[in-house]
């Protein structure tokens, strides 16, 4: 395959490409995301990387490049509850709505593309599907998230594979599933955690009855967000270093103090924290070689991690063009 990679980020889609070990190769990659760009090209030296706005794209540059693959992730905010469900209103749909309309004019064999779960309800993946019928693809949608796969943790996303044809194959029947994680939390946690990434005491103080706590001998944790690390609630999930049972006896404990100081330092014996940049990675199936530069910030990693794929899932996705 010769893919043309478009919201390219940091690079999931190629990475998925590299894990799926279908043969092709990263023909072009084109973000508008200057942070992100920098952590693609950290990663990615070779690739011909584009800081390019996505609308500004036509058919005759798009069919110079000789690709017949399209790997994809629009802008999920238009489809989300926090991005305020606007649909094909939000002009952040606008430049998805370009590259559908470049469709009829391309020579393009393979389609993936990858968005939010509720997506799959919207205007837009309407018009998705009315572009695909109209230029004879053959296509499956799914909602798939990485404990599929065997990776602990739930991050349910909308995918669409799309095939020209008269090229076929069975998407019913491609996909293999396993719900038994293949490795627990205790394997991707590091040693020796900077004590920034530790629960502030307002935080233990006032949410520690609401927080998605995982343990060593864990097998699950909560979809991560962009904003994980800036907000506690719906983020994503926290780490203590504690079992289970000793979790349970020290947080039973700290509700017999009525003073903020005593219950504080009761729950400081958890060692409640945030899952640090590299183990967040690690669960969406990151590569140890894959590296931020250092002048990106926890802030803007999280970011970029939240807002990319997971390397697993995209990669089983990938292996159905085969």
């Amino acid at each position: 395959m010769k893919v043309l990679e478009l919201y390219s980020g940091i690079g999931g889609m190629h990475l998925g490409l590299k894990a799926s070990n279908v043969s092709g190769e990263i023909i072009t990659s084109i973000d508008i995301n200057t942070v992100a760009n920098v952590v693609y090209k950290h990663n990615f030296p070779t690739t011909n990387l584009l800081n390019k706005n996505i609308q500004g794209l036509s058919a005759q540059f798009i069919n110079k490049l000789e690709v017949d693959t399209i790997l994809m992730s629009p802008p999920c905010q238009p489809f989300t509850r926090n991005g305020l469900k606007k649909d094909v209103k939000d002009p952040r749909t606008d430049s998805f709505m370009h590259v559908l309309g470049l469709i009829p004019q391309l020579n393009i064999k393979n389609i993936l593309i990858e968005n939010v779960k509720g997506f799959e309800t919207s205007e837009m993946r309407e018009i998705l599907i009315k572009t695909l019928n109209d230029e004879n693809y053959q296509y499956q949608e799914y909602i798939l998230s990485p404990h599929q796969f065997g990776v602990p943790n739930t991050r349910h996303r909308y995918y669409c594979v799309a095939v020209k044809e008269p090229k076929t194959f069975q998407f019913e029947t491609s996909l293999i599933f396993n719900e038994n994680a293949s490795f627990k939390i205790g394997d991707i946690i590091e040693n020796n955690v900077d004590v920034k990434y530790f629960l502030s005491d307002d935080i233990l103080l006032k949410k520690a009855n609401i927080l998605d706590v995982c343990f060593n001998e864990s097998f699950r944790s909560c979809c991560f967000t962009k904003a994980y690390g800036r907000y506690i609630e719906g983020t994503g999930s926290v780490y203590c270093d504690k079992t289970k049972n000793e979790f349970d006896q020290i947080y039973k404990e700290s509700k017999n103090y009525d003073d903020f100081n005593s219950k504080l330092e009761c729950l400081k014996k958890l060692n409640l924290r945030y899952f640090t940049p590299r183990e967040v990675l690690r669960l969406m199936c990151f590569p140890e070689n894959f590296n931020f530069p250092d002048e990106i910030t926890d802030k803007q990693r999280f970011n970029l991690i939240g807002n990319s794929v997971n390397i697993k899932v995209v990669s089983e996705l990938i292996k159905l063009f085969n």
